[in-house]
């Protein structure tokens, strides 16, 4: 009787465990290869700038940002130095409303720290889209799965 109760807790645990779950491809967890990124400018014309990247969301909970710009005379922004990006911390993800929001531990640009950044995401197959939650930054980013 006691073998019984351990195989079905055992079976329990391995059906509910992440490694085991059915739907791996509809979720956001997983690495990431930026294929475009789209901006809005201030005349309202949208543009593509031929950033490369990767984004990276753990089964543990963190998420590991790294873009560049290959001009090395780009701007900076508030999310770049010399035209790179990367930071890192703990994600939150909503699935249920599309939407993750990571508060920036380690960062390139030290201004970011400690920052709480909301975004949004669609996941459709091996394609991921993130946007901000505020529409006004006018921006777009494409990834594909690796």
């Amino acid at each position: 009787m006691n073998n019984f109760k351990i195989t079905i807790i055992a079976m329990a645990v391995a059906v509910s465990s992440p490694a085991f779950a059915n739907d791996e491809k509809g979720s956001i967890v997983g690495a990431w290869n930026m294929t475009s990124l789209q901006f809005t400018d201030a005349s309202g014309r949208q543009n593509t700038i031929p950033y490369s990247g990767q984004v990276i969301f753990s089964k543990s909970g963190t998420l590991s940002v790294q873009a560049m710009n290959p001009d090395a005379s780009a701007e900076p922004t508030p999310y770049t130095a010399n035209g790179y990006e990367a930071y890192y911390g703990p994600v939150e993800v909503d699935e249920a409303r599309k939407t993750f929001a990571i508060t920036v531990g380690s960062s390139l640009v030290r201004n970011l720290i400690g920052q709480r950044l909301e975004r949004n995401f669609e996941v459709t197959e091996d394609q991921l889209v993130i946007t901000p939650t505020n529409a006004a930054e006018g921006w777009r980013v494409t990834y594909e799965r690796l």
